[in-house]
């Protein structure tokens, strides 16, 4: 009996990889070996054309008018009544009993509902008049960059859903990110980043870290999370001087190639090699990046990264982290929002609506303000699209005076730079801030423009899975051209 054998079994062990069995006869290693190789010929050919097909995908489809996006997540669903989309019918029945006919788009009304007004006051701001309440102060001063709509319509008012919903364009879950859809569709400018990015402010939202995954693109596409609190990344710093850290290395990539060859290809072991890769050059440029100590005083001040608490002072610091990770070539960032309170979401306000929705404003306020400032002043806002969305909004009715509940049927988003229209709202909702009723649009169709500014048919950025071509915006969605410069 062969030293290569198993006791009482006939299978040849592999000889790369003692102690396991050669893997099953591929397709590839069967055309190697038959006909003398010929077969493995016509194959190579094939392969090519596909591999064209994928360069020609990894590229813009038509001239981009962005290069990178940056999504400043607000978690919990901000009150789209109390911020940029102002309703005075609200204010003259505030406090009457609220009595609406549901239609296809609006949510019912319960009997002990009254109507709410707005907790803050609305002005007119920049040149471009666009209204924004006293609640977001310096948001306010670039409204003339912004360009808001208000017309998003959503399918569910549950947290979770909503959350997978704005994030993969699936309200149950198992889908890519939009992160992952970009970064698998363009790449990283800079092949020694990940393509993906998360600023996290230690809080993993609603629809857990679905939000964030490549689930059936290729691993590295998923996001990679920088932390705002302590060490930003796991394992950052070497564990070994670099030589023997190379050594390492190179042995895992050989090693992991042999098994790749042997089983005829594989992503998941591609991907590995791939995120090792990636890691090793993490190591030495992420903690440059995120360290910000070499910022002028102005732009510190700007951002506010010496606010009073920590929660105003990592939210500034990872806006700041966001501006530096555009400058080296990152396509996609999130930034998401910390929880202070103990709530379902930072922005969820069901009660004490007035004290938390300050305190998010406070808190995110001036570094969105000082972030969009700050990559317009360095000419990066024209070539960055940036989307500031939670996902959903919130009631323009309550049962008490001072919270408001989910609302699903006409709520506010907004973007700016990468060639959207500044100083606009686009579509409205009824008098009471109900329902949208003019330009409806929803996440599919944002997720549409978004791709198109970069460059990108949406229709087109497509995935083999499950015996069909999968998509971002699946069979919806449609480019919102009149909010395009």
């Amino acid at each position: 009996m062969s030293r290569k054998q198993f006791p009482g079994h006939g299978r040849s062990l592999h000889p790369q990889c003692p102690g396991c069995e050669s893997p099953a006869l591929t397709r590839r290693n069967f055309l190697k070996n038959s006909s003398m190789g010929f077969g493995l010929l016509a194959f190579a050919g094939l392969t090519d054309a596909w591999a064209a097909a994928e360069t020609r995908r990894l590229l813009p489809q038509f001239a981009p008018r962005a290069k990178h996006v940056i999504f400043l997540f607000m978690d919990g669903g901000v009150s789209h009544v109390d911020t940029f989309d102002p309703k005075p019918e609200l204010t003259k029945r505030n406090g009457q009993r609220a009595q609406w006919r549901p239609d296809a788009r609006s949510q019912a009304v319960s009997s002990n509902r009254k109507w709410l007004q707005s907790l803050w006051n609305f002005q007119q701001r920049g040149q471009s008049g666009l209204w924004v309440s006293e609640l977001l102060p310096h948001i306010a001063s670039v409204a003339d960059d912004l360009c808001v709509v208000r017309s998003v319509v959503g399918e569910t008012p549950l947290h979770g859903a909503q959350n997978l919903l704005l994030h993969t364009g699936r309200s149950i879950g198992a889908a890519p990110s939009l992160g992952a859809w970009i970064s698998y569709g363009l790449g990283t400018e800079n092949e020694q980043l990940p393509g993906y990015v998360l600023l996290n402010n230690d809080w993993v939202p609603n629809g857990g870290a679905q939000n964030f995954a490549s689930v059936f693109l290729p691993a590295n596409h998923q996001a990679t999370m920088i932390r705002a609190r302590g060490i930003p990344v796991d394992n950052i710093k070497p564990a070994d001087v670099a030589e023997l850290q190379g050594a390492k290395l190179n042995f895992l990539r050989e090693q992991d190639s042999a098994v790749a060859a042997a089983r005829g290809g594989s992503d998941a072991i591609e991907s590995a090699i791939h995120n090792y890769e990636t890691a090793a050059h993490m190591q030495s440029l992420v903690p440059k990046l995120c360290d910000v100590s070499n910022e002028s005083p102005a732009t510190r001040k700007l951002y506010g990264v010496d606010r009073g608490n920590d929660y105003e002072r990592f939210y500034a610091l990872q806006c700041l982290r966001a501006r530096r990770l555009v400058e080296a070539g990152v396509r996609f960032i999130e930034i998401t929002c910390p929880l202070t309170h103990s709530n379902n979401a930072p922005w969820d306000q069901h009660g004490d609506l007035k004290l938390r929705h300050e305190e998010n404003a406070r808190i995110t306020d001036q570094p969105v303000a000082a972030l969009l400032s700050d990559l317009k002043m360095r000419g990066l806002l024209d070539e960055t699209l940036v989307l500031w969305a939670g996902e959903m909004g919130r009631t323009p009715h309550a049962a008490g005076t001072d919270g408001r509940d989910h609302h699903v049927s006409g709520y506010t988003l907004w973007l700016a730079g990468g060639g959207i229209r500044g100083g606009m709202a686009y579509g409205e909702t009824d008098e009471m801030g109900m329902s949208a009723v003019v330009n409806p649009v929803d996440i599919h169709d944002i997720h549409a423009t978004i791709l198109h500014q970069l460059g990108v048919d949406h229709e087109k950025l497509t995935f083999r899975f499950g015996g069909r071509d999968m998509r971002l915006t699946d069979v919806r969605g449609k480019v919102i051209s009149e909010i395009l410069s």
